[in-house]
């Protein structure tokens, strides 16, 4: 399995602590302690990807290539 990085961020919201990642919208959580936040967002990027790839899996006419783009 390829071991890939991506960047979380956490901000503190009132009594919560909200998570996202920054290269896959949608993957988000809260947690009321930032270990909790941390663990619901490593749990929530694995399901995303985990869905993303059994929608492409088994799709013999998806292409695949990288693409790099300069922000």
């Amino acid at each position: 399995m390829a071991k890939r990085q991506f960047t979380a961020v956490y901000k503190k919201s009132g009594k919560w602590y909200l998570g996202w990642i920054e290269e896959v919208p949608g993957v988000n959580t809260q947690g009321k302690t930032l270990k909790e936040a941390k663990e619901n967002l490593k749990e929530a990027l694995l399901l995303v990807l985990e869905v993303s790839k059994a929608m492409s899996g088994s799709n013999k006419s998806i292409i695949r290539e990288p693409l790099a783009v300069s922000i």
